[in-house]
């Protein structure tokens, strides 16, 4: 199984792969690795079981934003470790899927939902 450390450098490594354009948008938020979701976190997910959730946005999405939003703790993307490497064999196969992951809760962040992730084809 992948060390802590290094599954942090991926995550890192996909966050400065992230085109300028939005790693420069991205405003109060905070990404964070844990390694599996809480039971809290997976009923707002909808999920049953902890190996189904492979990341999750905690926050108010750009677009949701009004001129209220002021002095609030950071929003906050967390990636879940286990199941991500529970789905993966090499370092390559967790390098794309931490991609994918970070991309689609960074896609939340910035009022994107899943149903038009599904229609663009994201999914």
């Amino acid at each position: 199984m992948m060390d802590w450390d290094t599954f942090e450098q991926l995550v890192a490594e996909a966050l400065e792969n992230l085109p300028a354009f939005f790693r420069e948008k991205l405003e109060n938020v905070e990404i964070v690795v844990e390694d599996w979701p809480d039971r809290h976190t997976m009923r707002l997910a909808r999920v049953r079981s902890p190996a189904d959730l492979l990341g999750f946005y905690h926050g108010v999405p750009k677009t949701h934003r009004t001129s209220s939003y002021m002095l609030v703790l950071p929003d906050k993307i967390t990636l879940y470790r286990r199941p991500i490497l529970m789905r993966c064999r090499t370092v390559e196969e967790v390098r794309a899927l931490i991609e994918r992951t970070l991309r689609h809760e960074i896609a939340h962040h910035f009022g994107i939902d899943d149903d038009r992730l599904r229609e663009i084809g994201a999914y």
